[in-house]
């Protein structure tokens, strides 16, 4: 059957399959490639049962000796234009000597085979040393052995030979047929059809891709930070797991595309056996690896989704909603490290098993290499398990300011192993976890500002207390500061009397990390009050007693207040 139609027609169809495709397309991108499925089917539907199979390529099975010696039976397979006719089995020493001799044959009789005008091809079988020897229009092309027979499980090598005999016409008949310019010729419109498709579909996967960046999933805006922020994370994987997708589908749509145009025509044919002998453990491995990412970053999401549900679900306090939002990126952090690494780990396994190498001694010695790590790193054991007591019990978190010995300052690290601290110099402290034994946070759900405000010794106490009082109230009132300040100033009172007058403490709770900023505002605001009032901030002040030598004036005393 020829395949035929008019340039009308043609276009007619591709119109209409353009359209069908960019529909299914707008709506469903798993559609691209039935897209893709239907538009080469319909370009060359009258031919498709010529479509030449891809060379069935297999690794090794589990089964087969690992022995390397000489003595191993080992098998290949003898092709021709790349496809596979049958297979021989010999000693591995031997094998490849076997291997150049039969495809040497093969080539000059399948030479003098294409070049001659007859269609005819005569096979048969010549009994040689009790062997059966295959010949092929009188020359001849192999022995067929015991171990053949037995690697084919056949009843003996005379069966064998009658059954590759019977097969090596066909192939033979085909190989010529496929020579011929009218077959050509239908192979190169399918290959114009195959071209067509992959570049139909690269299309429509491109302008997918660039819709869905023009049209991101929009993020509702809620009043939880914490539940803004996981769904800006989930988005942010999922849009990473997206693009990789995206990549992946163009690679695979002109890799499958090339595959297949290759495998088209007997010339080329082999090019394509020989890529896809090249390139299947790097495809494998390829393929694992971009499946590790793809569920690494969909865990991300997933630990992202389960800690909002948590956020938002838990009936927590206003203190303790602020407290979650400085817990949730490391709680998440730490599990997105172990997912990591966890998933790294699966991935390397998978990749060794779809490789055919035996992990279970793999298993066996990294368990036993990881009870000596263990005994060698006790100190990063003793960190990891400080560190995970630390996240748990939730002693502090992302964003704290917390007090370790003598050194103190902002959490901006936190993992398994080290807490890492930004004093207010700016410098960086890294602390390993098991040396964090007593920990002073400063900013654990509220804080407070203690203040000491010294007044003078002649000014009037209650006066003072009143006024200090009425500042702390209106510091409560003002819309900028009522929500950084958790409950009304308390004034204690006179706390003590020091050498700069008396003191009066307050005490201002106050969100997380706002105590600094508070006590800055409330201590602005006492002095601008205490100016208007009338009421000094004393200074310090010393009484010095100097008496004289002579007896007169030992009684006298000269004092007076120095600053």
């Amino acid at each position: 059957m020829r395949f035929q139609f008019s340039a009308m027609g043609a276009k007619r169809l591709r119109s209409m399959v353009v359209k069908h495709i960019a529909f299914i397309a707008k709506y469903n991108f798993f559609w691209v490639f039935v897209g893709s499925i239907v538009l080469t089917t319909a370009v060359v539907s009258p031919i498709s049962a010529q479509l030449p199979a891809l060379p069935n390529l297999q690794l090794p099975p589990l089964n087969q000796p690992s022995d390397d010696s000489d003595t191993t039976v080992a098998t290949a397979w003898i092709r021709l234009d790349g496809r596979r006719l049958f297979q021989i089995a010999a000693p591995r020493a031997n094998l490849s000597d076997r291997v150049d001799d039969i495809q040497q044959r093969l080539q000059n009789i399948s030479q003098d085979y294409f070049q001659s005008d007859s269609t005819d091809i005569e096979v048969q079988i010549k009994p040689k040393n009790n062997l059966p020897v295959i010949h092929v229009n009188n020359q001849p092309l192999l022995t067929v052995t015991d171990l053949d027979a037995k690697m084919q499980q056949a009843e003996n090598p005379q069966k064998l030979a009658q059954t590759l005999s019977e097969s090596l016409q066909e192939d033979f008949k085909r190989a010529k047929l496929e020579r011929q310019p009218p077959f050509l010729a239908r192979q190169g419109s399918i290959a114009a059809g195959v071209f067509l498709s992959v570049l139909l579909s690269s299309w429509l996967v491109r302008r997918l891709w660039l819709r869905s960046k023009q049209h991101p999933i929009p993020v509702t805006p809620t009043s939880d930070p914490v539940t803004t922020q996981l769904t800006q994370k989930q988005q942010q994987n999922l849009q990473e797991v997206r693009r990789r997708l995206f990549q992946l589908t163009q690679s695979l749509v002109w890799s499958s595309g090339t595959l297949v145009i290759l495998g088209l025509f007997p010339y080329t044919r082999i090019i394509q056996a020989w890529i896809l002998s090249a390139l299947k453990i790097p495809f494998t491995l390829g393929i694992v690896g971009l499946g590790t990412y793809v569920i690494i970053r969909l865990s991300y999401v997933l630990i992202d989704r389960s800690t909002a549900a948590l956020a938002i679900n838990a009936l927590l306090t206003p203190e303790d909603s602020l407290r979650l939002q400085l817990r949730v990126s490391t709680i998440s952090g730490v599990i997105k490290g172990i997912a990591t690494v966890s998933g790294v780990a699966i991935g390397i396994l998978v990749a060794l098993s779809t490789l055919n190498v035996n992990i279970a001694p793999l298993l066996a010695g990294a368990g036993l290499i990881g009870v000596a790590v263990s005994l060698a790193s006790q100190n990063l054991i003793k960190d990891a398990i400080n560190g995970f007591f630390i996240i748990l019990e939730d002693q502090y978190a992302l964003g704290d300011v917390i007090a370790v010995g003598d050194v103190g300052g902002l959490v901006e690290n936190l993992n398994l192993r080290i807490t890492q601290l930004r004093d207010s110099e700016g410098r960086l402290i890294t602390i390993p976890n098991s040396e964090i034994k007593i920990v002073a946070n400063l900013s654990s759900r509220w804080s407070r500002a203690d203040l000491n405000i010294p007044i003078a010794y002649n000014a009037d106490v209650d006066h003072a207390l009143k006024l200090i009082e009425t500042v702390g109230l209106e510091m409560d009132q003002d819309p900028r500061w009522r929500d950084q300040i958790v409950e009304t100033p308390q004034v204690l009172g006179v706390e003590n009397f020091g050498d700069r007058g008396l003191m009066i403490r307050v005490w201002i709770k106050t969100q997380p990390l706002k105590q600094w900023d508070v006590a800055r505002e409330y201590r602005r605001r006492i002095k601008i009050t205490f100016d208007q009032a009338g009421i000094e901030i004393p200074l310090l002040q010393q009484a010095i007693w100097l008496n004289d030598e002579s007896p007169k004036s030992s009684s006298k005393r000269s004092d007076f207040t120095a600053s």
